[in-house]
């Protein structure tokens, strides 16, 4: 783990230093090289250019990224940022749920999801901007046996080529959706079933099924905008699963999916509420959670955690919503306090 407090570049007064506004930026720096002082101190700038005076953390790993956030939040540091993939994202949020500490986001993951949920913009200036004209919003975050989640997490089919992915790109060198590719065929090949027991306020529902994906807030599932969230202070989980079908079948799901009549499928069981309980005959399961893959103790005990994660997002998201015209956050009533703004599978950041 490399920690750069970075300066300004150019010499200014101490009156003016005075005026930036502290915070600590965590980037992923597992994925890549060229992160040495020259590009730290370019980064940096972008920083100062809009106010803020960074220190910044280049995480090689998971670890690295909660133990940096760790400190900033016992330092008081009112902001954190992490850059990085919808992973990043969710390691460094998972210590700022529950605290006063303000989250930015900078995506610099393949796909994102987190961020275009919240209308965040996805270009590197434009998303340090944001940070100084946004304004805080309060949003639910989910937790599996204290495990927290921003998007979502699953069981069954999506975990198994989630792990068969990075074992394709550890022992055999290919690139990510090339490993993607083989893992999907394989897990088709395979098509295993998982029988569950579905533990819910309103009843119990028992289920043979390849998959039971489980939501922060309600996914789009039906035409071209699904795996889209409209909100995410909705104080509720959404539960997706599917009832015994085949490798066909799976396919006529997608199918009504992609054409508008998913909530016509009578083997497609959707299902809101605050909390939930999956049961299984396995005393441990592979769960997959934002895009990482964790082996937990059953059962699985969901639950939605409202306005837990106070998040800097576009001031116009409060009107505009995720572009269709709905607020995908609770608003704080505060601007960022800166004097001056089924889709994970493949980038896991």
């Amino acid at each position: 783990m490399l920690m750069a407090g970075l300066t300004p570049s150019s010499p200014s007064s101490q009156a003016s230093q005075k005026l930036l506004t502290p915070l600590v930026v965590i980037i992923n720096a597992s994925a890549g090289s060229g992160y040495d002082a020259q590009w730290v101190q370019s980064f940096g700038n972008r920083f100062q250019a809009h106010g803020f005076e960074p220190v910044v953390t280049l995480a090689k790993d998971g670890g690295a990224m909660i133990a940096a956030a760790r400190q900033a939040v016992a330092d008081g540091v009112a902001i954190v940022v992490a850059g990085g993939g919808d992973g990043t994202i969710n390691a460094v949020a998972s210590v700022l749920v529950g605290t006063a500490t303000a989250f930015g986001v900078l995506p610099l993951g393949t796909l994102n999801h987190f961020a275009k949920d919240l209308c965040i913009p996805l270009q590197l200036d434009e998303a340090i901007a944001n940070l100084a004209l946004g304004v805080h919003r309060q949003i639910d975050v989910g937790e599996v046996n204290t495990k927290i989640f921003l998007n979502n997490s699953s069981l069954g089919l999506y975990p198994d080529i989630v792990r068969d992915r990075e074992k394709q790109q550890r022992r055999l060198g290919r690139g990510k959706w090339l490993a993607f590719g083989w893992a999907v065929l394989a897990a088709l090949h395979r098509y295993p079933f998982l029988s569950v027991r579905l533990h819910l306020s309103t009843g119990r529902h028992a289920r043979r099924t390849p998959f039971v994906f489980i939501g922060n807030n309600e996914y789009t599932m039906q035409g071209f905008n699904i795996g889209e969230r409209t909100r995410l202070d909705g104080g509720t989980l959404s539960l997706y699963v599917a009832q015994r079908p085949g490798r066909l079948g799976l396919l006529r799901l997608a199918l009504h999916a992609l054409t508008g009549r998913l909530a016509q499928a009578k083997d497609f069981d959707v299902l809101l509420a605050p909390e939930l309980e999956v049961v299984t005959r396995h005393k441990r399961l592979r769960v997959a959670t934002d895009g990482e893959v964790t082996i937990m103790t059953t059962p699985l005990r969901y639950r939605i955690r409202p306005a837990a994660l106070t998040v800097i997002v576009p001031a116009t998201a409060n009107s505009s919503g995720n572009g269709s015209g709905s607020n995908p956050a609770k608003s704080a009533g505060k601007n960022s306090g800166h004097p001056s703004a089924l889709r994970d599978v493949v980038s896991k950041g």
